[in-house]
This record gives C-alpha cells, sequence and structure tokens, in this order.
C-alpha cells in the first residue's frame, strides 16, 4: 500500500470511493466544493499495490470562535469497504498527523465515530472545553493536538469551512 498526496488524476477515483461508502453523493460534492475554493489543506490517498485509490482523508481549516489558528478538521475520511478492516484509515491517519504537523499544523478536529477515532489519538472535544458548531453528541466530536499545549487554556466553538453549510 501507498499513501500519497492527491493528485488531479485522483480526482474522478475518488469521486467513485467516496460514493460507494457514504450513502449519499454529500461528502463528495463536499469535497468538490472545498478543493474549488481552495479549503484544502492536506488530502491523502491510499493506493493498493495496482495503484487503485482505496483509502481517503481530507483536512480543511476550521477557526476558533473566528480565528484562524491553522487548526485542522477532518472530513470526510473513507477507505473502500473491500479494504475495511485493515488497518488504512489508520495508516493515513499516521501520515496525516506526522505531514500536519510539520506543516506546523497544531490542532486537527472530526466529527464521527467515538470507537474508531480514539484510536488514532482523537479524545472527546468537550474535554478541552470545545464545542462543534451545531448540535452534536459530545463523544462523536473530537480533537487530537498534534503540537503539544497548544490545547492549553483554549476553548470555545469550532466551526467548518461554510462549504459544511450545504450537507
Amino acid at each position: 500500500m501507498l499513501i500519497r498526496s492527491e493528485s488531479p488524476a485522483d480526482i474522478l477515483p475518488i469521486e467513485a470511493l467516496l460514493k460507494s461508502v457514504f450513502d449519499t453523493e454529500a461528502e463528495a460534492n463536499l469535497v468538490q466544493r472545498l478543493r474549488e475554493n481552495g479549503n484544502r489543506t492536506l488530502a491523502l490517498v491510499a493506493c493498493n499495490d495496482d495503484g487503485e485509490v482505496i483509502g481517503y482523508a481530507f483536512f480543511s481549516p476550521v477557526t476558533l470562535d473566528g480565528q484562524d489558528d491553522n487548526w485542522q478538521g477532518l472530513a470526510p475520511m473513507a477507505v473502500s469497504p473491500a479494504y475495511q478492516g485493515q488497518g488504512i484509515g489508520q495508516a493515513m491517519m499516521e501520515e496525516a498527523k506526522q505531514t500536519l504537523a510539520e506543516l506546523g499544523y497544531p490542532v486537527v478536529v472530526v466529527l464521527g465515530h467515538s470507537e474508531y477515532y480514539p484510536k488514532a489519538g482523537f479524545e472527546p472535544a468537550v474535554n478541552h472545553g470545545l464545542q462543534c458548531q451545531w448540535p452534536v453528541p459530545e463523544e462523536a466530536f473530537m480533537v487530537l493536538e498534534l503540537i503539544p499545549g497548544t490545547l492549553a487554556g483554549r476553548q470555545g466553538t469550532i466551526a467548518y469551512c461554510e462549504e459544511f453549510s450545504a450537507l
């Protein structure tokens, strides 16, 4: 398996992957709008030995109480159903954590499965006085500190890019 940054040639395979994993086309449309509007910080693909895109992770900016502190939101993340349960998502997360930290992005938030994301180090955002802009279950909105000390004394509301409002 190879994990790398997405390239223009990956756009259609990524769209097909997202449509195969999620119930609607909303996530595929979201990624396209985020790309078009310059709101892609990092987008990783996982490819099998044949070069087929089997995993995807997309990161875009978020704000804390309207302040841009280079924090990132993970959404969407997907692994082809035929490859789920093989550690591909976790491998993409490890690559993303290292890359984002090296680039100076200190914090990642995710709205997702409370049993899956803690395996990558995420914890409930409420533990740090952070809440999501939308009414969501506390256990589903999580945070991961990539640069130690960044979360100290920080609290407030996390807001995603405008494109998420269309979901």
